[in-house]
């Protein structure tokens, strides 16, 4: 895959969802949009020529605490629908998302089809996997505080 065929890839699909929001990839190969409550980011990696698409699950206020992030990814394991991404956390924005990553572009259709099975699992994963994962990590009591 090459830069321009990312970028053309990745506004095939935010065109077509009305009106333009957004140029696809910025001159630093970073893109993203809000759609139906989803968040969705792209992200060119110049050294191995791929495409990354994150959808978001969760925003921490501070780092996680021990076993959260084992914890999502025991519930990928276990086979919860990711939407087809892999369970990843960013340290650098404290984000966890789904993530699917291109080395070879994909037909428009078929990539606008994955784009939005990956933002409705990170919906899902947001509001029901979230619940499940603190329940698991957490006590009660610990909950309670929250």
């Amino acid at each position: 895959m090459t830069r321009e065929g990312a970028q053309r890839l990745v506004q095939s699909f935010v065109r077509p969802e009305g009106p333009l929001q957004s140029p696809g990839l910025n001159a630093e190969g970073f893109g993203g949009l809000v759609m139906g409550g989803a968040q969705l980011y792209f992200e060119w990696h110049e050294d191995t020529q791929a495409l990354e698409c994150s959808a978001l699950v969760y925003k921490f206020h501070e780092p996680p605490k021990p076993g959260v992030l084992e914890t999502f990814q025991k519930e990928e394991k276990e086979g919860t629908d990711t939407g087809g991404g892999t369970v990843s956390y960013e340290p650098e924005n404290r984000g966890l998302y789904l993530s699917r990553t291109y080395t070879v572009v994909p037909d428009e259709r078929t990539f606008a089809k994955e784009m939005k099975r990956l933002m409705k699992a990170s919906l899902r994963w947001s509001d029901e996997v979230l619940d499940r994962v603190a329940s698991r990590v957490f006590h009660p009591e610990e909950l309670e505080q929250k």
